[in-house]
This record gives structure tokens, sequence and C-alpha cells, in this order.
């Protein structure tokens, strides 16, 4: 399983990529992507909306189920990646490259952990 280093995670299995100090990209992780099971569907927030760390910000579907995904920072959705509207299962081809929400406004982060302590996290479920 693959653990960016320039990336910072969560417990809840997001990623995020800090572009500036007030911008990020969001996505799943990898390992999220693999209990999950192939994506059927994604859907994203609109654009300008606020988000809040800790809170969920969108939802994916799989054959599975139903699974939140929860907001890294407290912030606003700047741009959502459109291509997985259409393309749910670039998710799991891709996670790392694909990106669901850019949030910018950043003020507040949840707690978020670097690549070895995500690793540690994963390796315990």
């Amino acid at each position: 399983m693959n653990f960016p280093e320039e990336l910072k995670y969560t417990d809840s299995h997001e990623w995020v990529k800090m572009l500036d100090e007030q911008t990020a990209l969001i996505g799943l992780t990898e390992y999220a992507q693999s209990e999950l099971g192939d994506l059927v569907f994604v859907n994203l927030p609109e654009v300008d909306t606020e988000l809040s760390a800790g809170e969920a910000m969108a939802d994916v579907e799989s054959v599975k189920a139903v699974s939140d995904v929860y907001s890294p920072v407290t912030g606003r959705v700047e741009e959502i990646n459109e291509e997985l509207l259409d393309h749910p299962e670039f998710i799991n081809e891709t996670p790392y490259d694909s990106w669901l929400v850019k949030a910018a406004d950043i003020a507040d982060t949840v707690n978020l952990l670097t690549a070895q302590e995500y690793e540690a996290l994963v390796a315990k479920e």
C-alpha cells in the first residue's frame, strides 16, 4: 500500500495536499478505496460550500455501501473534480491523483497525520 510522504492524512482515511498556506486538495486514501471496493457514484459539494473540519463534505457509493467523506479542513470549496462525477472509478485506479475538492481560505484542520502515523494507523485496522 502506498503512503505518499508529501501528503497529510486523517484517521477517517482522507488525504490532504497543501498547495499553499490557504489552499489544499482533498481525496480518499488508497486504503479507503480498497476497503470500499469498486466506486460507482460520487456526490460532491457545490463550489463555495463552507467546509468544517471533521464534518461530512461528500459521499461515495460503492457496490458495498454509501460512505461519508469528511473534510479535514475548515474552509470553502473552491473547485470540485467534475471528472469524478462521470468516472468515480478513477478513485479506485489512482486515489492520490483523483482529488475530490480543492479547498480554499483554510482556517483550521483536524488532527492531520504524517505518512508514517497514517501507515501505523492502517496497520492496526
